[in-house]
């Protein structure tokens, strides 16, 4: 499956008019990244279909048609935005020493140490000192998929290395192949809402976004680009990883609302009543428990377009998984595909593609949503999950990719705008879809 074709899919899947993908012009050509799996495509077509997608709201509000060009090398440089943020100068800290691939007894598994709380309960579960040789000491006499199990009871958030075809005969994998790459399904009923008609696709329209690290802030951020007025909430004490906002919350206000507390939740409930879309991130039912599921922000804010988001999807016996890119990519096949591949042992995605594809398309289909809504009303709800972006990103196929041309600095500077912030002098990626009537850009705002 090549880029324009999976747009097309993603488009028919969404309901979008056919006429529009004659707007659309994608250059380039694999390989763009040093990887068995062709994730220039993947790219390419993520951020292409959410540039198409704000493109048609604009022509639903009475304007006429634009085009949209993604060019598929620096759409794969926007896919390692994080990596190539620049902040007076400076690279953004490394992550967590601890995070990584350990060998177990019989294989292989990765913990994820980024945030305090999920490092503290490997640390008492496996009852070591804080370094990586303690870990990989304590982990090599453990069997891989017990010690995954023991840590989800506990809290911690670790995955197993699998290969694809053990991945494949995982109940898990099993439940999500029945499902497509995302969901949209209407979920109460509301009056037609006007789409705006302002300058940009989405100028007017308001996003809540309780989203972290980056797949959801990924989503906001594009939102944010066409124009939207994004909301990220925050709490003193809700984990975040501090080095991303730079990049991933660009173009957005910052509000503090602690959902442990009955004011924190009355804040956001004001704040969804007049927001046109919200997107979450958090573990399955976490925002439930805090009187905010789907059926009650509907209520609260009929014709929303609500945007849940998942590591491992929302059916299956791993529903209320936690986990991140890393997590995914072991879990699901990739890691032990790309190094076999390599002709090396377990190797990572040279970007975090899981989380940046859903990223985009949960952009996509919050606008193709909201675009329905304009039309049939209704209040809407679009599920994504790292895992079953996973299953459309190996749809693309494989390749020799590993002689990929790195990125050269002329390469990536080309790709990047440099803006002074309240922060700093900040270097970071621009959008990749290029819309020729309506540029994307982020205006000031807290990031």
């Amino acid at each position: 499956m090549g880029a324009q074709e999976a747009v097309a899919g993603l488009w028919s899947l969404a309901g979008g008019d056919p006429a529009a993908l004659g707007q659309l012009a994608l250059t380039g050509a694999e390989p763009a990244l040093p990887s068995s799996f062709r994730l220039g495509s993947v790219a390419q077509a993520a951020i292409a279909a959410s540039g198409l997608a704000a493109a048609e709201l604009r022509h639903a509000a009475g304007f006429p048609r634009q085009p949209v060009a993604v060019a598929m090398r620096h759409a794969a440089v926007e896919f390692q935005s994080e990596r190539h943020l620049r902040l007076d100068g400076a690279a953004p800290p490394p992550g967590d020493p601890l995070m990584g691939l350990y060998r177990a007894r019989d294989g292989y598994v990765r913990v994820h140490t980024n945030f305090a709380h999920h490092r503290a309960r490997i640390l008492a579960l496996l009852g070591c000192a804080p370094t990586r040789e303690a870990l990989a000491a304590a982990l090599a006499g453990r069997d891989a998929v017990a010690f995954e199990t023991e840590a989800h009871a506990a809290g911690a958030v670790v995955a197993a290395l699998r290969d694809a075809a053990s991945w494949a005969a995982h109940p898990q994998a099993q439940a999500l192949a029945r499902l497509p790459v995302i969901s949209v399904e209407r979920i109460g009923e509301a009056s037609p809402r006007k789409l705006p008609d302002g300058a940009r696709p989405l100028g007017g329209v308001t996003v809540v976004d309780l989203t972290r690290v980056i797949a959801g802030p990924v989503a906001g951020r594009t939102l944010a680009a066409h124009g939207a007025d994004v909301r990220l909430i925050t709490a003193p004490a809700l984990p975040q990883v501090d080095s991303l906002l730079p990049d991933t919350a660009r173009g957005k206000r910052v509000v503090s609302a602690d959902l442990a507390t009955a004011q924190g939740r009355e804040r956001l409930a004001a704040l969804i009543r007049g927001a046109d879309i919200v997107i979450q991130g958090f573990r399955p039912g976490a925002l439930d428990r805090r009187g905010f599921s789907p059926a009650a922000i509907a209520r609260l804010r009929p014709g929303v377009v609500c945007v849940w988001l998942s590591s491992f999807g929302h059916v299956g016996p791993w529903a209320g998984r936690r986990g991140f890119d890393s997590l995914v990519q072991t879990a699901t096949g990739f890691n032990a595909q790309e190094g076999r591949a390599a002709g090396t042992g377990p190797k990572e995605l040279p970007c975090q593609a899981l989380d940046h594809a859903t990223g985009y398309l949960m952009a996509f289909a919050a606008m193709m949503a909201r675009l329905r809504q304009a039309r049939e009303g209704g209040s809407w709800l679009v599920r994504a999950s790292l895992a079953q972006t996973g299953r459309w990103v190996w749809g693309f196929g494989r390749q020799d990719g590993f002689a990929a041309a790195p990125f050269s600095a002329d390469d990536i500077e080309a790709a990047c705008e440099t803006r002074v912030t309240t922060r700093g002098l900040v270097r970071a990626v621009r959008h990749a879809a290029r819309l020729a009537e309506t540029p994307a850009c982020w205006e000031p705002a807290d990031y």
